[in-house]
């Protein structure tokens, strides 16, 4: 049976540098001399929306109300000063530099030291970003819009579409293959662009409708998650998983497919984290294991997932963050 344990407390007040830019990367303009960083040993309460673990092992929580670090004793909201908006994804790029996507209120570069701030001003299409993802070149891609280091350069993907739909230009997710081409999902269609043209992704004649993530796994196959459940495209064709609801797809080391679930479209809600087992995964039915599903308490929607260093499970959802090591998961909230 697996226990629920909850983390309490609030500790203490740190300092540092805070400063604010425009579009370059080397020009920074202090906006405030000093900024303070609240550490507690709660994670943030309320909706997470993604988690990553960066090259010197810390997690990364992107919450509506900040972004936290976790250093496996503590959190920080390190955004505490510098901006109140709802935060949707985190990025560590090549270069060990950090990047904050906002709804709202554009994306957020950090260094370390110092922030800079993007948002249309500085040529971004949106300030409603959702998904953060640094190509093969080490172009940096915010939705539609990719940062090239001096500017941004905004794709559409509906341009020549007959419905127009604006859907189509909002991006959830962004992968680019093992060809190089790029997949685009989209709360319209998912789409595949070559360099040169946006091709709609059909499966029988149908479009992809609301897919929430693209992921590619070791052996190169791509997978879709989103309304129209879990998909895997591997030798030019599309092999359907399950049809519940998917919001996000993760694979660990190991090969195993995780994903968080979202209500079922159909009727039937179905609140769980996901474990495709990766040696059925060419079954039509791969072993699945559900996690968190026999929590009635906790039945919300579950966001990112993060299979960490240590093999932890982290997963995001409408209240706080969780942690799972295979038999206990710590709920880091402070109820």
């Amino acid at each position: 049976m697996v226990k629920l344990i909850h983390l309490y407390t609030l500790i203490l007040v740190v300092s540092g540098n805070v400063c604010k830019g425009q579009k370059q990367q080397k020009s920074y303009y202090p906006t405030e001399p000093e900024t303070k960083e609240i550490i507690t040993s709660h994670g943030p309460l309320g909706i997470v929306r993604n988690i990553k673990q960066d090259k010197k092992g810390h997690i990364w929580i992107a919450a509506f109300s900040g972004i936290f670090r976790y250093d496996g004793k503590s959190f920080t909201n390190i955004t505490s000063d510098v901006s109140s908006a709802r935060f949707f994804d985190v990025l560590e790029d090549k270069k060990g530099n950090l990047w904050f996507a906002s709804v709202g209120s554009g994306v957020y570069y950090y260094d370390g030291k110092s922030f800079q701030h993007f948002t249309t001003k500085e040529g971004l299409m949106s300030d409603v970003i959702t998904h953060i993802y640094e190509d093969k070149s080490g172009n940096i891609w915010f939705g539609a819009s990719r940062w090239d280091g001096k500017s941004f350069q905004n794709f559409k993907p509906n341009e020549g579409l007959p419905d127009g739909n604006d859907d189509n230009n909002d991006v959830n997710s962004i992968i680019e293959d093992k060809t190089g081409k790029f997949w685009f999902a989209t709360r319209g269609k998912v789409f595949t662009y070559d360099g040169k043209k946006f091709t709609v992704v059909t499966h029988n004649g149908k479009s992809f409708s609301n897919t929430r993530t693209i992921i590619e796994d070791k052996k190169g196959d791509i997978w879709l998650g989103g309304e129209a459940g879990l998909w895997r495209y591997s030798d030019g064709a599309f092999t359907n998983i399950t049809y519940n609801s998917v919001g996000y797809v993760y694979e660990d080391k190991d090969g195993n497919i995780w994903t968080s679930s979202q209500p079922d479209y159909n009727g039937t809600d179905r609140w769980a984290i996901a474990r495709y087992d990766a040696n059925t995964l060419s079954e039509p039915k791969p072993t699945v294991t559900d996690i968190m599903a026999e929590y009635e308490d906790y039945k919300n929607l579950f966001f990112g997932i993060l299979v960490a260093n240590d093999g932890s499970v982290w997963f995001g959802s409408l209240n706080g963050v969780f942690r799972y090591d295979g038999k206990n998961i710590v709920a880091f909230t402070d109820k």
